[in-house]
């Protein structure tokens, strides 16, 4: 391979011409080679391992173009011989069966165990669906807790179903690739997932229309298509075994999460829990796309200004979606302070959301939150100021030139 984003940049060549967004082809490309490597590659990381398989929400209106960045990276799964991919609508049961992968016909728990030592190879499903509520159904939470579950889990995972047949599936390899509107997403989810496991473990991919219109997008050629199946069969294929971390490497990404800081969206503080793995498994692809495994600090610098591009977007992913009921009147508050060049107190604070709150009490409760949140401190007795606290991106590992929208 030519260079150390020459996968992203065949990518990028093979999906021009079109109307999707820059940022879907990328994160598609990411959870095509994720699932492709699977298991065969890895990060050790204390007790943990970390692989780089994903679970990705493409998020955006009707016409941003969402399934159709979705069907690319599908095909040219198919097209390189990737096979495990799931049904696009199906239920928790089903999908656990079809993870587990028997052999048609009842087996007694002596034949599940013998099937189990014989094919003791990783189970993996990769689901893609460009509209997730569809394959997941609306509110359920029973799939979401599964799902959740499900990531990077290791060893063998037991659940008993409904008809209380027990399914035992071997280091279950699970990567998701879905899509949906800000509207279909508050009615796949509900509010109370923004303080779960699942929601952490989700990266939210914001795109908008790109305004182009193409009456006539290219049709890659039969050629085209071979030369990019090949090229992923390539990282498949000479990918294997732990990924090796130069010292360097090991100080570039302990510096990264050492100066990194929560994303100011309350939200995402679930999320912020989980970054450093996040990087981890986007550092993996990015030295498999270079066909080498070891990670260096370019690998790194990539993968660190991929994702802080795709966290600058993402609340605008969620909309209202899980705001807390004071919201807008907490950012009024804040707002308000910015504006002060001395402590203002309560009273000056009540008077400039007076219209805003139903009772005034509330503000007490509004004042506490933030200030416990660390967005304002309290000065003594004289009253309150913002907290200004620096937001968490080490640019000497953020260069977004990489990226081809600043090309």
């Amino acid at each position: 391979m030519a260079n150390d984003t020459s996968f992203f940049d065949a990518y990028f060549a093979y999906t021009a011409g079109d109307e999707v967004p820059v940022i879907y082809h990328r994160w598609c490309a990411i959870a095509g080679v994720g699932a492709l490597l699977g298991r065969r590659f890895w990060l050790k990381h204390g007790r943990s391992t970390i692989w780089p398989t994903q679970y990705l929400m493409l998020i955006g209106g009707p016409g941003a173009r969402k399934d159709t960045a979705i069907a690319c990276i599908r095909g040219l799964l198919k097209a390189s011989g990737y096979e495990t991919l799931a049904a696009t609508k199906t239920t928790k049961e089903k999908f656990l069966l079809d993870l587990e992968g028997l052999p048609e016909g009842q087996l007694t728990e002596e034949q599940l165990d013998e099937f189990l030592r014989e094919d003791s190879d990783p189970r993996e499903v990769f689901v893609m669906a460009g509209e997730f509520g569809e394959f997941l159904g609306y509110g359920n939470i029973e799939f979401v807790s599964l799902l959740t579950a499900l990531w990077d889990y290791n060893g063998v995972f037991e659940s008993r179903l409904k008809n209380s047949r027990s399914v035992k599936i071997t280091d279950p390899t699970v990567s998701i690739l879905g899509g949906n509107t800000p509207a279909g997403f508050a009615l796949t989810f509900p509010p109370e997932i923004i303080g779960q496991g699942f929601f952490s473990r989700l990266l939210l991919i914001y795109g908008e229309p790109t305004g182009r219109r193409i009456t006539w997008p290219k049709v890659p050629s039969e050629d085209d298509v071979a030369a990019m199946a090949s090229l992923m069969r390539s990282i498949q294929h000479a990918i294997h075994g732990e990924a090796i971390l130069p010292p360097e490497t090991q100080l570039a990404l302990d510096e990264i999460y050492q100066g990194w800081s929560d994303l100011e969206d309350s939200r995402f503080l679930n999320y912020s829990n989980r970054r450093l793995t996040h990087l981890f498994k986007l550092c993996l692809i990015c030295a498999a796309c270079r066909l080498s495994r070891t990670i260096e600090v370019v690998d790194v610098t990539l993968a660190n200004t991929i994702l802080t591009h795709a966290e600058g977007l993402m609340p605008r992913a969620l909309g209202e979606f899980g705001k807390s009921k004071h919201a807008d009147v907490s950012a009024k508050v804040l707002g308000f302070l910015d504006t002060v060049s001395k402590p203002a107190s309560i009273t000056e604070i009540c008077k400039a959301v007076s219209t805003d709150l139903e009772k005034m009490n509330d503000l007490a409760n509004i004042l506490m939150n933030l200030e416990q949140a660390e967005k304002i401190q309290r000065i003594n007795k004289q009253g309150f100021l913002p907290l200004k606290k620096p937001r968490g991106v080490n640019s000497k590992y953020v260069d977004f030139s990489l990226l081809l929208e600043a090309r």
